[in-house]
């Protein structure tokens, strides 16, 4: 009987961890913004139209200047337009703003390696292991990825 009451408070403590970890982290991912500039902008990285997504991103930002996942998003399409130094600067002002932005974390660690700054990149990874802690998030998983993809590329 004891053996069977503590694998059940095991059982409910984990359960509690979860859902703690769970509750927590609900405003971490992107914010559902009502902003029109904000969810086309979305619609428009879905789409891989980078010029049509830093436009309408923009926008977003300049209505709502304290949306770090707005800032996060502008961020994500200039780099992937090739425009790291105004990436650079959208996920700077992301995590100022938000400095648990995981979102922001992982792109930000993703420029650094495009950069060849692997340092700066697993600072950002190691945040991400802190934020996501006790259960690792998806965006811990692609970074740490990315990472090791670029510690293997650089090995050969």
């Amino acid at each position: 009987m004891v053996r069977l009451l503590r694998s059940c408070t095991g059982m409910l403590l984990v359960w509690m961890l979860v859902t703690a970890h769970a509750h927590a982290n609900m405003g971490a991912d992107e914010s559902e913004s009502s902003n029109p500039n904000y969810q086309e902008g979305k619609k428009a990285l879905a789409a891989q139209d980078w010029k049509k997504a830093i436009g309408l991103l923009t926008q977003a930002v300049q209505s709502e200047p304290g949306n770090s996942d707005a800032h996060s998003l502008l961020g994500y399409a200039y780099r992937k337009s090739g425009n790291l130094d105004a990436s650079f600067a959208q996920y700077g002002e992301a995590l100022k703003l938000d400095p648990s932005n995981r979102h922001a974390h992982e792109y930000v660690g993703e420029a650094y390696l495009m950069v060849d700054n692997l340092p700066k990149a697993e600072q950002h990874l190691a945040e991400l292991q802190r934020l996501c802690s006790p259960i690792p998030c998806e965006e811990l998983k692609e970074l740490k990825r990315a990472v090791d993809a670029y510690k293997a590329a650089k090995k050969k």
